[in-house]
């Protein structure tokens, strides 16, 4: 019998040992038909066999969803054109995924009709909140189900043994210490060893990227191009979104590309530590950065860096549905009308180098920075440019000097900050 009105449930699922064990555990608790969702973020051989263990844990069935090219031009490119990091590192791999899952696990239960939705986040992580802001933000009638806040299930031990005694199909890999997520854009590793700041991180936990100490000894250039802030070609090929992940991904992570390793701050108040894989999207952040240089003017970039720790702290924190969120997306799209050239880097053992941009829409001109003709800027004009830019200062000096001056008006004395 349905507990709360709860007759169907679509879950949230990706294979691996909490998802599984969720199902058989709505279905005992809440006495519900369970349809499962796994969205296709570009986990490859994470999804090989998964419908056949869907129904084998209980499932009445499995939907399956290619969202890697949405993923990508719907929620990577913007937050990559907002110049957005996560706590001055973090790309926000998994946060932006989340939002998407969200919103098609929401059209499945309008689609077959469901009550409720259900995900596998802990009591104590951000993805809680992503997955069920989103669904709030996108259907605020369904129910959303966390068993991690309701179950007896403490432990890896608790989970294995409840998989056997419902007969859920358990892989040899959900052994594995860590706790990872992966998408095209990024793979995360947590917990183990890694729980332990002091500990630094083993070598055979790396899956997409080499050491920089056995990354080739010859150095790569690639040349990447844009279009209002997207990257559409690579090395002057046209790509789509998906392809050019893919090569650069191969590419980045061959050359020790785009490892972080970061104690971050979650939104429930702890910190936690990560490593992240991320070879495109790290190459990708710094092209798109290089462009801009040449692109925007002074203060709209500046203003620009000023918005893209807050947008990256909406996306972080699960806001994409929002109206801030979108907001930022109109002014950032603004800035982006002239970021489209080309940027040539040279990757090397870990290392993003510089090697050229140019852009039609380039405000660098040569001429003008140069020390040659001065038709354009006349180095007289200086004189006064720099008398009226230094006047505060220069009256402030002036009170000083001055015999009349009051002590009211001298300069502070900072020593009292300094430390012994």
């Amino acid at each position: 019998m349905a507990v709360s009105g709860v007759n169907k449930v679509v879950l949230a699922y990706s294979g691996g040992l909490d998802t599984s064990v969720i199902v058989p555990w709505l279905k005992n608790n809440y006495g519900c038909e369970v349809i499962c969702f796994c969205a296709d973020l570009g986990q490859e051989e994470e999804l090989d066999g998964l419908e056949d263990k869907a129904l084998a844990s209980g499932a009445s069935k499995l939907y399956i969803r290619d969202l890697r090219d949405e993923f990508l031009t719907e929620f990577v490119f913007p937050t990559l054109r907002a110049g957005a990091v996560y706590e001055r590192e973090y790309l926000l791999g998994t946060s932006f995924a989340r939002p998407l899952i969200a919103k098609h696990m929401v059209e499945i239960a309008e689609l077959e009709k469901a009550d409720a939705v259900a995900h596998g986040c802990t009591g104590k992580g951000n993805d809680q909140v992503r997955f069920e802001v989103s669904t709030m933000a996108l259907n605020p009638k369904l129910k959303t189900i966390a068993p991690w806040r309701e179950w007896d299930i403490r432990s890896r031990e608790d989970a294995l043994a409840y998989a056997e005694e419902f007969r859920v199909p358990v892989s040899h890999t959900e052994k594995d210490i860590y706790s990872r997520d992966r998408n095209i854009f990024h793979l995360s590793h947590e917990g183990g060893m890694l729980e332990n700041p002091w500990n630094e991180p083993e070598a055979r936990m790396f899956q997409l990227t080499r050491d920089p100490q056995s990354a080739p000894d010859e150095a790569v250039y690639v040349e990447i191009g844009f279009e209002q802030g997207r990257p559409v070609s690579l090395d002057g090929k046209p790509m789509g979104a998906v392809e050019l992940f893919q090569s650069l991904n191969k590419l980045g992570g061959e050359h020790a590309i785009g490892r972080i390793d970061l104690v971050e701050n979650r939104l429930v108040g702890m910190k936690s530590r990560g490593v992240y894989e991320t070879p495109a999207g790290t190459i990708i952040h710094r092209a798109h950065q290089l462009l801009e240089s040449i692109c925007l003017d002074k203060h709209t970039m500046q203003y620009k860096d000023i918005i893209a720790p807050k947008y990256a702290e909406l996306v972080y924190n699960g806001m994409w549905y929002s109206t801030l969120r979108e907001a930022l997306d109109g002014f950032v799209a603004v800035t982006q009308a002239t970021v489209t050239g080309t940027v040539r880097l040279k990757l090397y053992k870990g290392n993003i180098i510089v090697a050229g941009r140019q852009s039609p829409y380039s405000l660098y001109r040569e001429d003008y920075a140069s020390f040659g003709e001065e038709d354009v800027y006349n180095q007289q004009d200086a004189h006064g440019f720099i008398q009226l830019f230094g006047l505060p200062i220069k009256v402030e000096a002036m009170l000083e000097v001055e015999g009349g001056a009051t002590t009211d008006y001298r300069r502070p004395d900072y020593s009292r900050f300094k430390r012994d």
